[in-house]
């Protein structure tokens, strides 16, 4: 069984523990010994008004944690000489980010129309609401979430899952996102394992255009893909309830995606045999992905999850793994095509990425 404890930082934000089945870690932790400055004012979202897209300045991030010395992570637990965001040890935890793109404030009423201009009007603006949070990964400061054991994936995926369903009932939350950013070329500022959970005040461009497809194609459009993907060259692994495969339009040198076989929304409608069966292909999956070349491989793993608004019972949990890396030593770039007109162009075929995973799976 896995264990959640609640706990609470010395500003007030929330702390949570998750414990591996079986851990022998003390139900008790011990409680966060700093004397905190207050936290910074909620970041303002500008609303640009040629695309539609909202841009959360978030001015207090710029000052955040960049590449720290291992003595003075932020993210292990707590000794005498460097009191970090962990008090006490842990197998997984959770806390809000110390300055957040979104949040700490939410809705204080739950407006459906909160981020949305029925009337474009220039120079709109909105306070970033939402929540974001930290998940780390493991005590260890060095490592990755691909080299710990299945079972401690099995918390991670059991902790996404909680937090998932409790952030989905936050006021004025419209999508929950965690995701992971790995390596430094990706600009990730922590080597400590670990990644973030996303609660936006609005649906985000990739999800609004999934949802532009679901109307256009209609309501099977994800069950119909699964069949496409499964009928094809590209399978990584065919699971009970998971099949990942490397897509057949992929954007990316390196990109997976995996599908539930039957229609859930989000992490936390899966079943615990849903779970476990999940834990044990991402393991592979991660894995693989640092078995293509002779170093490890930089990636963002995103569990895009069905949006809070109308259509969004639709849209089918997915989890999208991609990777800038196209060779041993050579990255691709977002360059003009990609970066002003979001129009990408594939180095190889994805038939050829998907028979390069399998060749180290």
């Amino acid at each position: 069984m896995i264990n959640k404890i609640n706990s609470k930082l010395a500003d007030g934000r929330d702390l949570f523990y998750f414990d591996d089945d079986g851990s022998t870690l003390a139900s008790e932790r011990k409680p966060d010994a700093r004397q905190l400055d207050p936290r910074p004012a909620v970041a303002q979202m500008r609303l640009d008004s040629l695309t539609g897209d909202w841009i959360s300045v978030a001015a207090a991030r710029h000052n955040r944690a960049f590449l720290p010395p291992a003595h003075l992570c932020p993210l292990c637990p707590s000794t005498a000489e460097n009191l970090s965001e962990l008090p006490d040890n842990f197998d997984v935890a959770v806390f809000e980010n110390k300055s957040p793109s979104f949040g700490p404030d939410l809705a204080a009423i739950d407006d459906p129309n909160y981020a949305v201009e029925p009337k474009l009007t220039l120079g709109s603006v909105r306070d970033s609401i939402g929540r974001c949070e930290v998940v780390v990964f493991s005590p260890e400061h060095l490592g990755s979430l691909g080299l710990l054991p299945v079972k401690r994936i099995r918390t991670v995926i059991e902790a996404w899952a909680q937090r998932t369903e409790a952030l989905q009932q936050m006021p004025g939350i419209r999508q929950v996102f965690p995701f992971e950013n790995r390596g430094q070329e990706i600009g990730v500022t922590l080597h400590h394992p670990h990644g973030q959970i996303y609660s936006y005040p609005y649906v985000p461009p990739r999800t609004a255009k999934v949802l532009e497809s679901i109307k256009t194609y209609g309501p099977n459009l994800f069950a119909d893909t699964l069949a496409f993907e499964q009928a094809g060259e590209r399978v990584l692994i065919k699971g009970e309830h998971f099949t990942a495969y490397v897509p057949f339009a992929g954007r990316w040198p390196i990109e997976v995606h995996v599908l539930p076989h039957r229609h859930v929304q989000h992490l936390g409608q899966l079943s615990s045999p849903e779970r476990d069966e999940l834990a044990t292909i991402y393991s592979r999956l991660l894995q693989a992905l640092d078995k293509i070349y002779d170093s490890p491989t930089p990636y963002i793993s995103a569990w895009h999850q069905a949006p809070l608004v109308e259509g969004g019972e639709a849209v089918r949990l997915q989890l999208q793994i991609t990777s800038p890396r196209r060779a041993a030593d050579k990255l691709k770039f977002l360059a003009g095509s990609e970066s002003a007109m979001g129009a990408f162009i594939a180095d190889f075929p994805p038939e050829k990425t998907a028979a390069q995973i399998r060749e180290v799976l």
